[in-house]
């Protein structure tokens, strides 16, 4: 393979949109430096200055130049190590692609912040979070049967473009059991998903890259307090 120019890579270790970069960067067998950020404690003076729109990670630096989103950069990777011999990560047919694209939106506007929100709130509005959530999964299990093409992965026999964007937030359905009391990926409920999330975990490209459990959970109650309490300051006073 051909050297691209220097590649780095400015993230965090607990983050589930630098994992989609991390991913996609090993499929492709792409050598990087990783630059880890102390989040959400700090944030370095490179991280504001590359991405001083949103100041957040991922960003990827490819010969210096910032490409910012996580999506976004795993279609950069996608098209500039895309030499023959290297395996894609979007589909090439353009209404497959256009298929994966729309699961990915729907994961990082609808899966995703209804996830975090639950594990923030109390209550009924935990409980009506998780109904989103819930809702979300059987969606995705059905797409998952339209997609795979009897392969085990949304890409088929590989990880595609759509793996990486749900298998980038598997570590956080797994953190439910513990912060929220539900077991997400239940079998008996979502068996696609089951046998998807156990393949994706144990891929070459993958299975080196999960966060630590204990490590995460930890962290990830720093930040649910942290994200109460501003919920409680935000909100009006009683009258």
């Amino acid at each position: 393979m051909e050297k691209q120019g220097e590649v780095k890579l400015i993230g965090t270790w607990s983050s589930p949109f630098v994992l989609r970069v991390k991913v996609a960067l090993n499929i492709k067998g792409v050598p990087y430096e990783s630059l880890e950020e102390k989040l959400p404690f700090s944030k370095s003076q490179l991280l504001l200055d590359s991405n001083p729109v949103h100041k957040k990670v991922p960003v990827l630096l490819h010969d210096g130049k910032p490409v910012c989103e996580s999506l976004i950069i795993v279609e950069y990777i996608d098209e500039v190590w895309a030499s023959a011999g290297l395996p894609a990560i979007l589909p090439r047919d353009p209404y497959e692609r256009a298929v994966a694209r729309f699961w990915a939106s729907y994961i990082d506007e609808k899966l995703f912040p209804a996830m975090r929100g639950t594990m923030a709130a109390e209550d009924e509005q935990r409980k009506a979070l998780l109904e989103q959530v819930i809702s979300a999964l059987g969606l995705l299990e059905d797409a998952f049967g339209k997609c795979c093409k009897g392969g085990k992965f949304f890409g088929g026999e590989t990880i595609g473009f759509l793996d990486i964007a749900l298998g980038g937030i598997l570590a956080l359905v797994k953190l439910f059991d513990g912060a929220v009391g539900v077991k997400l990926l239940d079998e008996t409920k979502f068996p696609k998903l089951t046998a998807w999330s156990e393949a994706f975990c144990e891929a070459e490209s993958v299975k080196e890259l999960i966060p630590e459990h204990e490590r995460l959970a930890e962290l990830a109650m720093v930040i649910r307090e942290r994200l109460r309490a501003a919920a409680k300051a935000a909100a009006p006073p009683p009258s």
